[in-house]
């Protein structure tokens, strides 16, 4: 299968991901180096939202110009490490609801194993952008828009900050009617299903834990 997704190649964004990769990053700086990317990766991935016309009056003139308009968004966090990128994609988008997806990944098997949700009631009238750092094997992040699915969510898209040829396939081959943006897509992953070479355990590196 061809691989088609949106890669962001941003000259600014490139920056700010060389510096989220390096070991010496402290968490502080991390942390603020994922809510600026998530931000830019919000502005990319909504490129796309429909508009209508309202009519205003500046101080000059009165006119007609563009709103957003069509289905409301949600954001939903696939928990922990997504949590990170919240902060960043809700300074763009102050009116989005927001949902958890609570999933671990079973260090033997990598499957994914669900142990929260918890998002708006009317998530089925939204559109839902799905927010996780690495797109590793790419099992959680099918098993999150399965369940969203499930929910009655019809219009989703993924957004990550890196991606592994592997787990964009697989995204493609469970939900070939996902879009997937991304920062960055990494050669492969190791034998520990981490992408190479990446930058370490995100969800580590935000919240401070290892």
């Amino acid at each position: 299968m061809t691989l088609a997704f949106q890669l962001v190649d941003h000259p600014l964004m490139q920056h700010k991901l060389s510096y989220l990769r390096m070991a010496e990053t402290t968490t502080d700086t991390f942390r603020r180096l994922v809510r600026e990317i998530a931000a830019m990766l919000a502005y990319e991935v909504t490129r796309d939202l429909p508009t209508e016309p309202i009519r205003v009056t500046t101080p000059v003139a009165e006119c007609e110009t563009p709103v957003i308009s069509g289905k409301k968004l949600c954001l939903v966090s696939i928990l922990r490490a997504g949590n990170g990128m919240l902060d960043g994609m809700i300074d763009l988008l102050p009116a989005a609801r927001v949902g958890h997806v609570g999933l671990f990944r079973d260090p033997t098997t990598l499957e994914p194993i669900e142990y929260y949700f918890k998002v708006p009631d009317d998530i089925g009238d939204r559109l839902v952008i799905v927010v996780d750092p690495m797109l590793a094997t790419g099992n959680s992040a099918v098993a999150a828009l399965t369940r969203l699915k499930q929910a009655g969510v019809t219009t989703l898209k993924l957004v990550c900050l890196l991606g592994s040829p592997e787990g964009v396939r697989a995204v493609q081959q469970a939900h070939p009617d996902v879009p997937i943006t991304l920062a960055g897509l990494d050669s492969h992953l190791d034998e520990h299903g981490y992408i190479v070479p990446g930058l370490g355990d995100a969800g580590d590196r935000i919240f401070g834990t290892r």
